[in-house]
């Protein structure tokens, strides 16, 4: 299993942070840290891993429903599919 080096918001380039992050936890999934079917931290809980606003978490999240990486239940979390 590889390493995913941590995350550096500097390091992004003109890229949007929730692109960034969203890329981040992508790459974590690839790599197997986020197996399928584990549950992905709370949205405040990213936001303070990765030092961002909690509105830009959410945009990762979004991000990543939308890449059909994650699917989040209602009341029960986010999970890797």
């Amino acid at each position: 299993m590889a390493r995913v080096p941590k995350f550096d918001a500097n390091s992004l380039g003109p890229v949007y942070v929730y692109v960034g992050v969203a890329d981040h936890i992508a790459a974590r999934i690839e790599a197997g840290e986020l197996p399928s079917g584990s549950r992905l931290p709370a949205e405040r809980d990213l936001a303070a891993d990765y030092q961002v606003a909690v509105g830009t978490a959410r945009r990762a999240v979004e991000e990543l429903r939308q890449r059909g990486m994650v699917v989040t239940l209602p009341a029960k979390g986010t999970f890797v599919t």
